[in-house]
C-alpha cells in the first residue's frame, strides 16, 4: 500500500475521525506517472488510464449496480437512491478491480468517479480513439464506438488536494482486506449479537413486548435482542430518549427482558428536540439548520459528542440497554427533502456535505463511547469511508428483495455490513424468501414494526420459518469465527464471488450469489420470482449441498427448490 498526495489535501477527510486509523507505507508496481492532475477554482480532478480489460467494483452500499466499468457513480449520500448512479446510504470512494490494485480516495466530498472513458490522444497520448470506418450495419457501428484507451476521470468538488491510497493484491479478497486493516479490521461483536434481533410492533406497550418475549421462549424460537421502534420515545421525530407513558416503568420492563435472557435494542435518531434533557447544553454545538425541529450535533467536536454519549449511558445503557438501532443519519431527495443542506455549517468547520458524508459513522462512534466498552451489533442508516471496525450493520427504507440480495454481495468490496432484513411481505412466499436471506447474512434482523401481531403466523408459516432460525442458530458458531477473522486479517465475512475468484471471468457479473464466512456459497432466490434459478459455482474448487452433503457438480446449472440454495466447498 502507498500513499499518493496531489495538491493540498483538505483536513477534515475521514480518516483524521478514524481513531484505529493504521496506514503502513509500502511499496507498488503502479507507476506515479500514471496520474494526472488538476487543481481547479472549484473543484479538483484525478485522471489516470485502466486496462481494455479492467472490471471495476466497489463504491460502498451500492444497491442498483453491481459491475461499475463504463458508469459515472456520485458519492451522495441518499436514502432513497432509484437509479445506478451512486447515490447510497453508504457511498465509499473505494473501488478494486480484477488487475490487482484498487485505490482509497481520503475525500468526505461527494466525489465523481467516471469509470472508463475515453480521451482525446492530443491531451493524453491515448491511442486511437475507435476501431473501423462508416459503419454500414448496427453491430458495426456499436464496434466502431468501442473504447480502446480508457481512462478513470475522478473530480472532487470543493478540494484543491487529494490523498490516494493505491492498495495491491493478488485477489480482490487480499486488496478488500488490507484496505479494511487500514481502518483497523473488522469489528469485535458478541455472539449474542449474531442471533435473532426482532424489532416490535410501533404501537405497543411494554406489557404486550413482554408478552411476545414470552411467546418466543414458550415456542423454542431463538430470539436474542428484542428491538424497540419509535414508540418508546415521548417524542420521535425529532428525539427526547425519555420514555413515553407506554413504558411506565421502565428499569422493570427492562430487568423483564433481562432475566429471560434478552438484549435490548433501542430506536433513536440524533436529531434533539427541544424537551431532551441535554438540548440547550448541546446547542452550541450543532449545526447552523434544525431537522423536524430538532438540532443537530456535530459529532465531530468532542463536546457534542460528550454531552451525547453522557446522557445515552447515564439514562438507557446503565439500565440495561446494550443495542442501538441509528436511524435517519443519511438524508432524502425523494422522500420530502428532509435533512440538513449541502450548505450547513457546522462548529467542527464541517461543511453539510462533508458532514452527510461522515455523519453515520460520528454517530456510531459516539454511542460506542457511551457503551463504554459494552460489546453490541447495532443498526446505522449511513457509513462511509474507513468504517469497518464499528460493529453495526446497514439497514434500508427501501425494499426491493433483488436489491438486497445485492447489497448482501456489493457490501463486502468496501468495509460495511448490510442486513437484508424482513420488514413486510404480501404473501407466505415473499415472507419465507425474505427469511432465508436473513439467515444467511451478517445480523439475522426481522424488523416488525408495522405488525400488530408475529410476521410468520399473520402469513402461515410459522413452521417453516421455526426451521429457518434453527439453521440460523448453527451457523453461528461458523459466523463468529468469520467476525473473528475479519477484525484479525480484514476478511470480510460475506464477500461476492469475484473476491476470492478473482481470475474466474464468469463471475464478474454475478450479483446474486455470494460467499458466506470461509466456505459456503449461498445464492438466495428472490421473493416473487419462481422456484428456480440459474447458480454457478466457480470451477476452481469442488463442492456439496449444504444441506444433504451430496457433491454438486462446479459451473452452471439451474436448480429449483422452495428452500435456499447453498453449497459448501469440499476440502
Amino acid at each position: 500500500m502507498k500513499k499518493f498526495t496531489f495538491g493540498t489535501p483538505e483536513t477534515l477527510v475521514p480518516s483524521k475521525f478514524c481513531d484505529a486509523f493504521d496506514y503502513r507505507e509500502g511499496e507498488v508496481r503502479y507507476p506515479a506517472s500514471n496520474f494526472i492532475f488538476k487543481d481547479r477554482a472549484s473543484d479538483c480532478i484525478l485522471e489516470f488510464p485502466i486496462e481494455d480489460d479492467c472490471q471495476i467494483f466497489g463504491f460502498g452500499l451500492q444497491l442498483k449496480q453491481f459491475a461499475h466499468r463504463g458508469r459515472k457513480l456520485k458519492m451522495d449520500v441518499n436514502a432513497d437512491p432509484v437509479t445506478a448512479n451512486g447515490e447510497s446510504h453508504a457511498p465509499v470512494p473505494f473501488f478494486v478491480t480484477n488487475k490487482g490494485y484498487g485505490m482509497y480516495f481520503d475525500t468526505a466530498r461527494y466525489a465523481e468517479f467516471y469509470c472508463g472513458k475515453q480521451k482525446n490522444p492530443a491531451f493524453s497520448g491515448a491511442a486511437s480513439v475507435s476501431e473501423g470506418g462508416a459503419a454500414d450495419s448496427e453491430a458495426a457501428l456499436y464496434a466502431s464506438r468501442r473504447e480502446t484507451s480508457a481512462w478513470m476521470s475522478v473530480r472532487i468538488p470543493a478540494a484543491h488536494g487529494i490523498d490516494v491510497y493505491v492498495i495491491e493484491g493478488d485477489s480482490i479478497t487480499d486488496i478488500v482486506s488490507q484496505y479494511n486493516m487500514l481502518a483497523g479490521g473488522g469489528p469485535e461483536v458478541p455472539e449474542w449479537g449474531l442471533g435473532m434481533l426482532y424489532r416490535c410492533y410501533t404501537g405497543w406497550d411494554s406489557e404486550k413486548i413482554k408478552s411476545v418475549a414470552d411467546y418466543f421462549r414458550a415456542n423454542d424460537i431463538p430470539c436474542d435482542i428484542i428491538g424497540l421502534e419509535p414508540g418508546w420515545h415521548s417524542h420521535a421525530y425529532s428525539c427526547t430518549y425519555k420514555w413515553s407513558d407506554r413504558y411506565p416503568d421502565p428499569d422493570g420492563f427492562l430487568s423483564y427482558l433481562k432475566e429471560r435472557g434478552y438484549h435490548i435494542n433501542l430506536w433513536e435518531h440524533a436529531f434533539t428536540h427541544p424537551d431532551a434533557d441535554f438540548f440547550d447544553e448541546i446547542a452550541p454545538y450543532s449545526g447552523d439548520w434544525m431537522v423536524w425541529g430538532g438540532l443537530v450535533p456535530d459529532f465531530a467536536t468532542p463536546e457534542a459528542r460528550k454531552i451525547f454519549a453522557d446522557y445515552m449511558r447515564e439514562h438507557l445503557v446503565e439500565h440495561g440497554v446494550d443495542g442501538f438501532k441509528l436511524d435517519e443519519c443519511d438524508s432524502s431527495d425523494n422522500t420530502g427533502g428532509w435533512s440538513f443542506p449541502l450548505s450547513a455549517e457546522f462548529p467542527s468547520g464541517l461543511d453539510g456535505m462533508q458532514y452527510h458524508s461522515l455523519f453515520g459513522t460520528l454517530y456510531v462512534k459516539t454511542i460506542m463511547d457511551a457503551l463504554g466498552g459494552t460489546p453490541t451489533l447495532g443498526e446505522v442508516r449511513q457509513m462511509g469511508a474507513l468504517a469497518a471496525s464499528y460493529p453495526f450493520v446497514l439497514y434500508s427504507d427501501l425494499y426491493d428483495h433483488r436489491d438486497f440480495i445485492r447489497g448482501v454481495v456489493n457490501s463486502g468490496f468496501s468495509g460495511i455490513l448490510w442486513a437484508p432484513e424482513f420488514r413486510s411481505a404480501h404473501s407466505k412466499e415473499e415472507c419465507v424468501r425474505r427469511m432465508q436471506a436473513v439467515v444467511f447474512s451478517v445480523q439475522c434482523l426481522v424488523n416488525a414494526w408495522n405488525y400488530d401481531g408475529i410476521p410468520w403466523v399473520i402469513h402461515e408459516c410459522e413452521d417453516e420459518v421455526k426451521e429457518l432460525l434453527s439453521v440460523r442458530a448453527g451457523l453461528i458458531p461458523m459466523l463468529k469465527a468469520a467476525f473473528e477473522e475479519y477484525h484479525r486479517t480484514g476478511k470480510p465475512p460475506v464477500r461476492a464471488l469475484v473476491m476470492d475468484y478473482t481470475d474466474d471471468e464468469k463471475t464478474y457479473h454475478i450479483d446474486n450469489e455470494y460467499l458466506f464466512c470461509d466456505d459456503l456459497l449461498v445464492a438466495p432466490i428472490a421473493a416473487g420470482t419462481g422456484d428456480e434459478r440459474e447458480v454457478y459455482l466457480p470451477v476452481a474448487d469442488k463442492w456439496e449441498d449444504y444441506f444433504t452433503g451430496e457433491p454438486v457438480e462446479s459451473g452452471s446449472f439451474r436448480v429449483k427448490t422452495e428452500g435456499i440454495p447453498v453449497y459448501r466447498r469440499r476440502k
